[in-house]
């Protein structure tokens, strides 16, 4: 059997995702004690009664999705104060781009948005990034080649 994927997840990440599915769920029974509209007996069926089945539908894919989230969920945590010299999940790190600086944090992929500074541990520059420590260079390719130079890592404690 193939091994599941891992989430990781900040521990705010892990509540949103949690929020999320337990409003779908008490949407999902809000909406199935309900009166569920009648199919009618034509040729035609009645808009209603699809529109309900797709809501439902989709609620369940979600649901179903965030259930295996939760199960398969891994949460980031700071390295011991050791390795924490080297960049992993959950570090921000200030790196030197082309003569400009630059900091994101690396987060599991769920969590990624590059508009905030959090970059997926499966970009390119993520990926590149983790293992590696102050002074280091890394060539990221893609497209183009970049060297980010690693001036800072810092994990935030919680």
């Amino acid at each position: 059997m193939a091994e599941e994927k891992k989430f990781y997840l900040t521990k705010e990440g892990l509540e949103k995702i949690q929020k999320e599915y337990q409003g779908l769920k008490n949407l999902k029974f809000s909406k199935t004690r309900g009166e569920i509209p009648k199919i009618w007996h034509s040729e035609d069926i009645n808009p209603e009664y699809l529109s309900f089945w797709e809501d439902l539908s989709f609620l369940e894919t979600r649901i179903a999705e965030l259930e295996n989230i939760l199960k398969n969920a891994e949460l980031i945590q700071p390295p011991p104060k050791e390795k924490q010299n080297v960049v992993n999940l959950g570090a921000t790190v200030l790196v030197e781009v082309e003569g400009q600086n630059d900091e994101f944090t690396i987060v599991g992929t769920l969590e990624a948005n590059p508009a905030l500074g959090k970059i997926s541990n499966e970009s390119p520059v993520g990926e590149t990034l983790l293992g590696h420590r102050v002074g280091d260079e890394v060539i990221v390719s893609s497209p183009i080649k970049t060297i980010y130079k690693i001036k800072k890592i810092k994990y935030k404690i919680s």
